[in-house]
């Protein structure tokens, strides 16, 4: 009787270990079959990707950027599921938007590598880059743009795109400086728009590329800009700070941004290098 229960015993411990081998196996089927899935979804939303790389943005910077433009709204649909998830109570309006700067990242990243890296955002609302990249995302009505560089070149880059009709002249006494407002005053109203439109760019390119360095938020006339046309459509401007910026720890005569209207809209992008 004891050998008859022993070779049970014996039984039942090989039909449990049977079991459990099935299950695990199951397990690690179904695991390895949902990450197979998600890379197909992957590189299918990354086929599908409207986005463009685009020389006019690299351009605004020193060489080793890579630029991308989406001249139509953000699809949310090709999102990646780690990306959509930030949208779940965003208006239509907001989700394209969205939607259509992560598709400008993704395929700037794709030069560096990272064919399928969902940009998730940080708690102050900045992107996620990957550790050794750095980049900057803007857009403006149904246009958008990103640019994406190597850390070990640059330490902060920031870009900007805004409508020229888009900065109205009640806002800008709000952002000129006095001389900027002055310059902005001894300009044929016609070219007004254009410039001060320029400037909202421009220091809206500075804020985001010395954030990457300070993490400090600035105001509009914490910063003062020197404008330099070479024609009619692009140019520099040089940045000078009115007010302490911490732990920058750069020359300031080392900073300058470049600019280039394009149709109805004014690009702006300056670099801090490494």
């Amino acid at each position: 009787m004891r050998v008859n229960a022993a070779m049970d015993a014996l039984h039942d411990s090989a039909l449990e270990n049977n079991t459990n081998d099935h299950l695990r196996h199951g397990l690690k089927n179904n695991s390895l079959g949902r990450e197979r899935r998600n890379e197909n979804l992957m590189a299918a939303v990354s086929l599908k990707n409207p986005a463009r790389i685009s020389p006019r943005i690299s351009n605004l910077f020193a060489r080793g950027t890579v630029g991308a433009e989406l001249h139509e709204p953000g699809d949310a649909s090709l999102l990646f599921y780690e990306e959509a998830r930030y949208l779940t109570n965003a208006m239509p309006t907001r989700a394209r938007e969205f939607a259509a700067g992560r598709l400008c990242a993704r395929r700037a990243l794709e030069r560096f590598g990272f064919t399928r890296y969902p940009l998730r955002v940080s708690s102050d609302r900045s992107p996620q880059w990957p550790s050794a990249l750095i980049g900057s995302i803007t857009h403006a009505h149904g246009v958008c743009a990103a640019v994406v560089a190597q850390r070990r070149f640059f330490r902060g880059i920031g870009l900007d795109m805004e409508i020229v009709d888009g900065v109205t002249r009640e806002t800008w006494p709000v952002i000129c400086t006095p001389p900027e407002a002055a310059a902005l005053a001894a300009l044929p109203s016609a070219q007004q728009a254009r410039y001060a439109a320029l400037v909202f760019s421009a220091k809206e390119s500075f804020y985001k590329c010395q954030y990457n360095v300070t993490r400090q938020w600035l105001e509009f006339h914490d910063v003062s800009l020197d404008i330099i046309f070479e024609d009619s459509h692009t140019g520099y401007f040089v940045p000078t700070p009115r007010k302490k910026i911490n732990a920058l720890g750069l020359d300031a005569t080392t900073w300058m941004g470049r600019f280039q209207f394009y149709r109805n809209v004014v690009l702006t992008g300056i670099a801090f290098k490494a």
